[in-house]
């Protein structure tokens, strides 16, 4: 049985533009970085809670994050940019320089026996 697959879009957030005068190692920041949002159509047909930690799988490797729900339209979820993101992107710049971040198809998995963040 093949899993339903989903566009990741990752980009910068406000919020981010805001802590990053505290730093990137900062609790506040990582708490940024490693939450995905996702439509909340979606999170239901694929059995995740909010908070839930989730594993996103590309192509070029996978990685862990809390899941949120959020206005994003179905199959489409938003990852800000970050060191988890940079797993999922690969190498390939097309001469920009910076990874394409945008129209990646992912997996999303519950990750088994966590509890979702209060």
């Amino acid at each position: 049985m093949s899993r339903k697959r989903y566009l990741m879009n990752a980009g910068r957030t406000t919020k981010q533009g805001q802590q990053i005068n505290v730093g990137k190692e900062s609790p506040e920041y990582q708490a940024l970085t490693t939450t995905i949002t996702m439509n909340a159509d979606d999170m239901k047909e694929a059995g995740i809670q909010s908070g839930a930690l989730v594993r996103v799988i590309s192509g070029n490797g996978e990685a862990e994050f809390h899941c949120k729900e959020g206005k994003v339209p179905p199959g489409m979820i938003f990852v800000p940019y970050g060191p988890p993101t940079c797993r999922l992107m690969g190498q390939t710049t097309d001469g920009t320089g910076m990874p394409t971040s945008k129209g990646w198809e992912v997996e999303v998995q519950p990750v088994q026996n966590s509890a979702p963040e209060v």
